[in-house]
């Protein structure tokens, strides 16, 4: 499929990102399907590389209670576990947008993505231009505020305690953005920190209230 290129003062251009990446905001940006999707509130989805077993199973179902209520999630899902809910969530019809930490120019097209873009719910989008190939983590931490400044509410399955994901759920954190996760000692870290919790017993009260973000 062509890439779409957004230039900064292209009225398609997202505002969010102006509003929260300041400076740092990118130039231009480069997308591969359904630009439409743009116009949805989504939820951001982030893990760290390393997740507790204990929330593993928990992490499966947010995903399917995200695809089933039909709500757009936006992700780099590039760690284990994001890439085990990207699968998930594209077994249902709710929009998706993939941010890679590297340029989309030349990017192979998986199998698995073609039908989804077909069917015009699924977005790569990229702030790297073509000479940007390689991930790194600078481009990964990058792509994640990306990610962040995009969405209307984050959900973060897990941060481990001084990882990266930490620090960079701190640095959302100081935008007033909502970040939500599991109610486990394992992400006490980020509660403290001022994420709020989400218990699984009570799932249909805080799925509706995900819900309210996504409208």
């Amino acid at each position: 499929m062509d890439i779409i290129n957004l230039k900064k003062d292209s009225p398609n251009y997202p505002s969010a990102l102006k509003q929260h990446l300041g400076k740092d905001t990118p130039n231009d940006i480069t997308a591969i399907g359904n630009l439409d999707i743009l116009h949805h509130n989504s939820t951001a989805f982030f893990c760290s590389t390393k997740c507790p077993g204990d929330l593993i199973v928990k992490t499966y179902d947010i995903a399917q209670i995200l695809r089933d209520a039909g709500m757009t999630v936006i992700s780099g899902f590039h760690s284990p576990m994001e890439r085990e809910c990207l699968t998930i969530l594209l077994r249902g019809t709710q929009p998706v947008i993939i941010c890679p930490a590297r340029s989309i120019n030349n990017m192979r097209i998986n199998k698995e993505y073609k039908k989804p873009l077909k069917d015009g719910r699924l977005l790569f989008l990229s702030p790297f231009n073509e000479n940007q190939r390689r991930i790194s983590a600078k481009r990964s931490h990058s792509r994640n505020l990306f990610v962040a400044a995009l969405s209307a509410v984050i959900f973060v399955a897990h941060a481990g305690t001084d990882s990266k994901t930490e620090a960079f759920c701190k640095e959302i954190l100081s935008w007033q953005k909502p970040i939500y996760t599991f109610e486990s000692d394992y992400n006490k870290n980020l509660t403290k920190m001022g994420a709020r919790p989400v218990n699984m017993d009570n799932v249909s009260g805080w799925a509706k209230l995900f819900a309210a973000y996504n409208e």
